[in-house]
């Protein structure tokens, strides 16, 4: 799935790809993530028009590692 960049105007539009974790296997409850640059953007999959969180990516990051520690 493609999302219009809120930072593009009509013209010059940058897209990004949502990612479904590999771990969600064909689970509907999950989350999807998008990173354009230097932010990653997390929506419900389940409802993907809903909205969207934006965070630094070094923050993602962050987040991510400290739930791979956990889940081990």
């Amino acid at each position: 799935m493609w999302r219009k960049s809120s930072f593009s105007g009509d013209e010059n539009c940058i897209e990004v790809a949502w990612r479904k974790s590999s771990f969600s296997g064909g689970s509907v409850d999950c989350v999807e993530v998008a990173w354009p640059g230097a932010t990653v953007s997390i929506r419900d999959s389940k409802s993907p028009d809903s909205g969207h969180l934006t965070i630094p990516a070094s923050v993602f990051w962050q987040l991510h590692e400290s739930l791979r520690r956990v889940e081990r």
